[in-house]
């Protein structure tokens, strides 16, 4: 696929696509979203359809059973779900960029063969177990521990915050380990697939989380878990460098979900500004309304352009950390601005959970938090910049 993309004109097959998505956003995932949220429950029909639809491999070669696409390919389709519901479009996100990209950027040829296809699929999720309790930005902190014993990682410690990790179809979990010291005297971290029935294993109790209720994401225990030593992820030593990269293109994602989210208030607004009327017109004929709409678009505009110019920077091989950075804090904070103006705009009603932009309020913070804080990504910019 081309690498040039354009905010003004998508190529074809990038538009065909987003289109197609738009409509199961709008047809399939809209209408039970607020369902889901209400019971807290993860939405299995739903998967289940994006993965007929090929979602879950859009980036991954034929080979091991992808759709032949790219990472853009996939922002644009968390773009679409963004709009509508974002507890789905983090489980495809996450599924993708967390759970299946690992494997196929570090892992053996083996390694991709018996995972790739089955997560491609769609037909079962894999997570990624980087945060505990005290290694979040600072993940160096890590002290969860993974040694061989007899051809075996004994792996103990915990993790949290982890998603798509303790559903019905979650296969594997890639843990970030201490697997010893360096030359330097540092903590030597590794990453280590672990099989989700592996005895030892425990996705502890979900959490009551403020948002994205249908989003699957537990704790995590380790006690002696016992996995081959072949179960290394990449060559050992390089599991937080290996990760940095993940994540890198992971805020890319993010963006795209934000910039899905930051539309969708838009796309709400403009609905109910010319449905509701007070003082005898509609709402959006005035301009305090209108105006704050306006700069709501202004940024849903802005956060596009940013992450398709990180794309596009990823696509062509060129360095796009700092493009990734800005594109990630600009879009989750446009999605946390526009969700709390669209609140505002629809008023009672927006504070009221059956309404998408009241969802959207809930939701949107995490954006500002999850696969790197605003303070980390203003720290990679200025890095970045030399400062």
């Amino acid at each position: 696929m081309t690498s040039f993309l354009s905010t003004a004109q998508l190529p074809d097959e990038y538009e065909q696509l987003r289109r197609s998505v738009a409509d199961f956003a709008k047809t399939v995932v809209a209408p039970v979203a607020a369902e889901h949220d209400e019971k807290k429950t993860f939405p299995y029909e739903i998967v289940s359809g994006m993965a007929d639809m090929g979602l879950f491999g859009l980036p991954f070669p034929e080979e091991y059973g992808g759709m032949g696409g790219d990472y853009f390919a996939l922002c644009l389709a968390l773009e679409e779900l963004g709009k509508v519901d974002q507890s789905v479009a983090i489980t495809l996100e996450a599924g993708v960029s967390l759970g299946a990209m690992p494997i196929y950027r570090f892992g053996t040829e083996e390694q991709k063969q018996e995972w790739l296809p089955l997560l491609a699929s769609g037909k079962a999720l894999g997570a990624f177990g980087l945060t505990e309790p005290g290694a979040g930005s600072d993940a160096g902190g890590t002290k969860t521990t993974a040694k061989l014993d007899s051809g075996e990682w004994v792996i103990n410690g915990s993790k949290q915050f982890i998603t798509n990790s303790g559903t019905d179809i979650t296969r594997l979990i890639t843990v970030t380990a201490v697997t010893g010291t360096n030359a330097a005297g540092k903590k030597e971290i590794s990453t280590i697939i672990v099989p989700a029935d592996t005895p030892g294993f425990t996705a502890q109790p979900a959490y009551s989380k403020v948002g994205w209720h249908a989003s699957d994401t537990h704790p995590l225990s380790f006690d002696d878990v016992r996995v081959p030593e072949d179960n290394l992820l990449g060559e050992r030593g390089r599991g937080y460098a290996n990760f940095l990269r993940i994540l890198d293109e992971g805020r890319i994602a993010i963006a795209a979900l934000g910039t899905g989210v930051a539309q969708g208030c838009v796309d709400e607004c403009v609905r109910y500004a010319k449905e509701r009327s007070a003082f005898g017109k509609p709402i959006g004929q005035n301009q305090a309304i209108a105006f704050k709409i306006a700069r709501m678009e202004a940024r849903a505009a802005a956060s596009r352009a940013a992450y398709y110019d990180a794309a596009a920077l990823m696509l062509s091989g060129k360095s796009f950390k700092k493009a990734a950075a800005i594109a990630k804090m600009v879009s989750s904070e446009a999605a946390m601005d526009n969700a709390r103006d669209a609140t505002q705009v629809f008023g009672g009603y927006g504070y009221m959970n059956e309404y998408l932009v009241a969802r959207h309020y809930r939701d949107s913070k995490i954006l500002e938090i999850g696969e790197g804080t605003t303070e980390v990504q203003l720290m990679l910019i200025a890095r970045e910049l030399g400062l």
